[in-house]
């Protein structure tokens, strides 16, 4: 019995052995393809680091005022009897938009005109007689004084009337109408707004450190949503002489081109202000950078060949670089890159330091400095 046991555990240990041998050789076996493993070679698209001359520019944001712009009012009170514009239509100045009410004024501008017309007789019988000796000096400045206040009352009917005639003080393009045919308006009750909007104002501010990099004549460019990305010219008109002492900013105002009256009183722009220089600097493509709170990085493109296979195969080292400014696709690298080196454009997100690539820039997107997108 017992030599049945002894048997019988002599074959479970050897049973055990066998199968703790295969595993053994299985692991082995899985270390070994594992460390001979070569993962494939990544896709990506590069570019080669440019140097390029650059205009260095001051960016700014700014909103836009009309050179000229009012809020068209009523200055006598009157009732509403006539409206000769369209609302948002072109008028020039000295255009008619509101008749008031006149008919008392014209009745009295006639009996006025009529006692000035009878004190001017008066006066020029007063002037023969003068001459002849028939009446005294005081009685011609009487009548005299009595022309000129007659005259002076029937300027007075007119200046009444031109006041309830309301015409446009400048040309602009007009608002909305905020009265009606038959309302009856009070001095300073508004009638319409009024805008000239070619050209059209610019104004932003800038640091006090920036006085000295900028003057008056200087090229501006304006861009705005309501552009779908198209850039309008013009010029720095104004500086103002005095620093806000809260924010040590200057306002800055230009004079922008508005033929097409796209740009509008009001609005939210972008300005850049080109300086009277160039810059040479290293260029890449924006997509090249992997942006991170830690630094912002590059991979470059190096050709290492293998000691075993003599094969020369493509490695990506990370570098961290310094950016400056940007422009269109592109971006400015002040330190970490040289020029001639290749980096990667799209399919960063996938490396690290040493890993294989393959290039493939047929499907490679195309980079510009004044990108134009087919959807915004």
């Amino acid at each position: 019995m017992l030599k049945k046991i002894l048997l019988t555990a002599l074959a479970l240990v050897v049973v055990i052995g066998v199968i703790a041998g295969i595993k053994v050789m299985q692991i082995k076996a899985l270390i070994a393809a594992g460390a001979a493993y070569a993962p494939p070679p990544e896709p990506v698209t590069t570019a080669v680091v440019t140097s390029e001359s650059w205009v260095p520019t001051i960016p700014a944001v700014g909103s836009l005022t009309a050179i000229q712009g009012v809020t068209v009012s009523a200055q006598l009170d009157g009732n509403v009897t006539g409206i000769a514009f369209q609302a948002g239509s072109l008028v020039k100045a000295g255009d008619l938009l509101v008749q008031q009410d006149v008919t008392v004024e014209e009745s009295q501008l006639r009996a006025a005109q009529a006692a000035a017309e009878l004190a001017r007789l008066n006066l020029q019988r007063s002037q023969e007689l003068l001459e002849s000796k028939t009446i005294s000096q005081a009685q011609f400045d009487s009548d005299n004084a009595g022309s000129q206040q007659a005259i002076a009352q029937a300027d007075n009917i007119k200046a009444t009337i031109a006041k309830k005639t309301i015409r446009a003080p400048f040309t602009g393009r007009l608002g909305i109408r905020l009265i009606n045919l038959g309302q009856t308006l009070k001095a300073g009750d508004a009638i319409v707004s009024l805008q000239a909007l070619d050209p059209i104002y610019a104004d932003f501010y800038l640091p006090q450190q920036e006085l000295g990099r900028i003057a008056a004549g200087q090229e501006v460019e304006v861009t705005s949503e309501s552009l779908a990305g198209h850039k309008v010219s013009g010029k720095i008109t104004a500086i103002s002489p005095d620093v806000d002492s809260a924010t040590r900013n200057v306002r800055v105002e230009a004079t922008v081109a508005n033929a097409d009256e796209r740009l509008h009183p009001g609005m939210f722009v972008d300005v850049s202000i080109e300086l009277p220089t160039k810059d040479k600097v290293l260029v890449i493509p924006a997509t090249s950078v992997l942006y991170a709170p830690y630094g912002d990085s590059v991979f470059i493109v190096e050709e290492k060949k293998d000691d075993k296979t003599g094969e020369t195969t493509k490695t990506v080292r990370q570098q961290f670089v310094r950016l400056g400014i940007s422009r269109g696709d592109f971006v400015a690298v002040t330190s970490g890159i040289k020029e001639g080196e290749v980096v990667v454009t799209t399919g960063g997100f996938k490396l690290h330091n040493g890993v294989k690539v393959i290039v493939n820039n047929t499907l490679a997107p195309a980079a510009e400095l004044a990108p134009k997108p087919t959807d915004s």
